[in-house]
């Protein structure tokens, strides 16, 4: 007979308060980035709120600290609690990244995401080809060997391809880089979650994270700035369905024909 836990109700309570403020800030955060609670736009009052919800007016008004702290509201005196122009919200906040991710995310804003992780991953991955000790060589070869094991349409795999940019990001050695290592991790998440609601996974990731791991291994810079960002790339693609094209193949395309399209426009 197995032992029966005794939780004290204050626990209890305390856990259940928790869980409460933190779907209440989840419901109204979702429907701020989505657009449906427009910027500027004056949130109910604390009393009406809770009401209108049915919880306690504690419960509401931590949802809102957190919200604030995320950059979604602000709280003036004699204006009331009004949504934040999108410059404000702490983009990658895991928690806010979610959020967007939670229905089809803004256009812009999946571009914007995506034109970071192009400008951060190459220069971390350059950085980690000249930097990383054996410690970050085993930590990325364990995680690729779990995304070899678990497919990236299982949470395991997922968890082991987070596991892999964390560490690279870690090996770039700029403790500036490896703060973002928490949204970055989280954009890896959401977007590869995001990609399969509507089919399977396209193709295998795993030996576009496999060039990446050999060439920081063998303290290639230029190679491993390159695998990084043709990584990025891909996974755009397979994000937007616009299908698994190489970009490297496109680069050549764009050669024979005498350039890219877009400077072909400009002629």
């Amino acid at each position: 007979m197995r032992p029966r836990v005794l939780v004290s109700p204050n626990h209890s309570e305390r856990g259940k308060a928790l869980r409460l403020h933190g779907t209440i800030a989840r419901d109204i955060g979702v429907r701020i980035v989505s657009g449906r609670l427009a910027p500027g736009r004056v949130l109910n009052g604390e009393i009406e709120a809770s009401e209108r919800l049915k919880v306690s007016r504690t419960a509401y008004r931590e949802a809102v600290r957190i919200l604030a702290a995320k950059g979604l509201i602000e709280s003036r005196p004699k204006l009331g609690t009004r949504v934040s122009e999108p410059r404000q919200w702490h983009l990658l906040d895991p928690d806010v990244i979610s959020w967007i991710f939670s229905g089809t995310p803004d256009e812009r804003l999946l571009s914007g995401l995506f034109e970071l992780r192009t400008v951060v991953e190459p220069a971390a991955a350059a950085l980690a080809a000249q930097r990383r000790t054996a410690e970050h060589l085993r930590v990325m070869r364990q995680a690729l060997d779990a995304m070899a094991v678990s497919s990236l349409a299982v949470a395991a795999g997922q968890q082991a391809d987070c596991a892999f940019h964390t560490a690279l990001l870690q090996a770039s050695g700029n403790p500036f880089l490896a703060s973002l290592t928490s949204g970055v991790a989280a954009a890896v998440t959401w977007t590869t979650i995001f990609k399969q609601r509507k089919r399977p996974l396209p193709r295998d990731p795993l030996p576009d994270h496999e060039r990446v791991y050999e060439a920081v291994a063998s303290r290639d810079v230029n190679a491993a700035r390159e695998a990084m960002a043709e990584l990025v790339h891909l996974a755009l693609l397979d994000t937007t369905g616009e299908g698994p094209v190489s970009s490297r193949a496109a680069r050549r395309g764009e050669r024979r024909s005498g350039g890219s399209p877009r400077a072909r426009r400009r002629e």
